[in-house]
């Protein structure tokens, strides 16, 4: 299915986000966060799945591809930092009644954000673990998950992947999804387009460098007064883990209304692997979008 896609760019503090969007401006809103190492395209899928009344809007996180402004507001990959960029967004494009869905590293985000404000009505978080939240310390002792202390190292990831981004990248789409045929060449291309320059492979990287920041902030958020935005938390069906493990981590740290699902044949990249079946279940959880 082909969709319109309007590409705008929103000065916010001292970052320029670049911001993709399809679907009616009048219609229901749901805001997406990619996670690493991927770009805003990594939703194209969903959004051509989307119902005709969705307005759906995907962004490259602060520093990745065409957006930029990878200090400051957004703190070097912290993601209560990247909330607080989201937020600022969310009113300048004066959203309402709005879905905010985030995968991996932007999953992370999107928690940070429904600790801290009350912006959207309901989270969609996908593949990831949530540094700070069960099961958390499980998912750091797992050998398979080695990246996560190269890629927090000051300089040598950069070092050893700049102008190699293409087959570094590849390595994870081949190895984390159930098909790696679906990762389409368009979409690595895309991604690793994305990260090119050496600062937007830094902002990639700080994403894992501001782990121990992010955990910080969430044990203070589980150690504050419980929410009750409604969660939906989803993991492809090739995941490693028990996603009943990461409902009880969420439910423990004070998030009274999660729901889970698992989506059929998929792994970590759902949305590229399974769109028409993510956005279905998005769906089910907001409701269908009039239209």
């Amino acid at each position: 299915m082909s969709i319109e896609l309007r590409h705008s760019t929103v000065a916010i503090a001292d970052h320029s986000l670049h911001v993709v969007e399809s679907g009616p401006a009048e219609g229901r809103p749901y805001l997406f966060l990619h996670g690493w190492p991927e770009s805003w395209r990594t939703w194209l899928g969903v959004m051509e799945a989307a119902d005709a009344g969705a307005r759906t809007i995907a962004l490259d996180l602060p520093g990745i591809g065409g957006s930029t402004g990878a200090t400051g507001t957004a703190g070097g990959g912290s993601k209560l930092g990247i909330a607080r960029t989201v937020h600022a967004l969310v009113r300048e494009l004066g959203l309402t009644g709005a879905t905010l869905v985030g995968h991996d590293a932007g999953g992370m985000a999107a928690y940070a954000h429904l600790r801290e404000f009350t912006d959207f009505e309901r989270v969609v978080i996908m593949n990831t673990v949530v540094p700070g939240v069960a099961p958390w310390d499980d998912v750091l002792r797992n050998p398979h998950i080695w990246h996560f202390g190269l890629h927090a190292v000051p300089a040598l990831p950069e070092t050893l992947v700049q102008g190699r981004q293409g087959p570094y990248f590849d390595y994870f789409y081949d190895v984390l999804s159930a098909d790696p045929r679906r990762i389409t060449p368009e979409s690595r291309a895309a991604h690793a387009a994305a990260h090119r320059s050496p600062e937007s492979l830094t902002a990639g990287f700080d994403l894992y460098r501001a782990f121990g920041r992010d955990a910080r902030d969430n044990a203070a958020f589980a150690a504050a007064d419980p929410v009750g935005t409604p969660l939906l938390y989803l993991r492809g069906d090739h995941e490693r883990g028990d996603v009943d493990a990461y409902a009880r981590g969420f439910r423990d740290a004070g998030v009274r209304d999660v729901t889970t699902a698992v989506i059929a044949d998929a792994g970590h990249f759902a949305q590229e692997e399974q769109p028409a079946a993510v956005w279905a279940l998005i769906r089910d959880f907001t409701g269908p979008a009039a239209g």
